[in-house]
């Protein structure tokens, strides 16, 4: 792709994410640790992106069961990233890096305060022996699951990430519900099963959120997943800001 298409691409998606209602999606967050964007990506660019599953560049392939983490398979991309991947991250970036920075504060002030700029936090992540891209794209089919866990990495993490579904619930799949569950201290865990619209974006926490108790923040630890798809096949897009080890 020339670099007119690819600017253009670029130009276009940080239009979108720029027109969302980030006050909305930034209460959202605050009340229940999770945000779900209105349709981002229509019918064609999920497809064309779903194709990468099979022609993109990859840097690494994981068979989920070989690892015990689930059954399925994912594959992170390689830099350079895809322009429409890549055009994503950057976009979503600065509105979440300020929703980071609030939480960070009401966590008693003991979180990192994180860069307005993507580039910057990729800087941060270099000093720390973090080069290699953490973006990637899953594959499910019938019968295959992802066990609760945390991508962190590496010790410069972003304390969120997004997520669209690239198939048609109903057409191309059954089951396959996102999973956020929270570890609340001294309480029961709380599961959050979610079913979000194909191109949409779930915003979620990569680790933890602050939650408002008599005493002021209090810190939940979250964990994500995918159920069992119980048929046909699910491929999805995860967009994660930090870059691993």
């Amino acid at each position: 792709m020339d670099a007119a298409s690819s600017a253009s691409i670029t130009s276009d998606i940080r239009r979108r994410v720029d027109s969302l209602d980030w006050g909305e999606l930034g209460d959202q967050l605050d009340r229940t640790g999770y945000a779900i964007t209105p349709a981002l990506l229509d019918p064609d660019e999920c497809g064309r992106l779903s194709d990468l599953f099979d022609e993109g560049r990859f840097r690494s392939t994981i068979e989920m069961a070989r690892h015990r983490f689930g059954d399925g398979r994912y594959r992170y991309f390689e830099y350079p990233l895809p322009d429409t991947v890549a055009a994503l991250r950057t976009s979503f970036y600065p509105h979440l890096a300020e929703v980071a920075n609030r939480w960070s504060e009401r966590l008693r002030g003991d979180g990192p305060t994180f860069p307005l700029d993507h580039e910057e936090l990729i800087s941060r992540c270099g000093a720390a022996g973090q080069h290699r891209p953490t973006p990637l794209i899953l594959r499910y089919r019938e019968g295959d699951w992802n066990a609760l866990h945390q991508d962190l990495y590496g010790e410069v993490y972003f304390p969120f990430q997004i997520l669209t579904v690239l198939s048609e619930r109903g057409r191309e799949y059954e089951g396959g519900e996102f999973v956020l569950v929270e570890q609340r201290p001294r309480a029961q865990s709380r599961a959050h099963v979610l079913t979000p619209p194909r191109g949409a974006f779930v915003i979620f926490p990569t680790a933890q959120r602050p939650v408002q108790g008599r005493n002021g923040h209090y810190r939940v630890t979250m964990r994500h997943g995918v159920s069992t798809v119980t048929e046909g096949e699910r491929t999805a897009l995860g967009v994660i800001f930090h870059d691993a080890k």
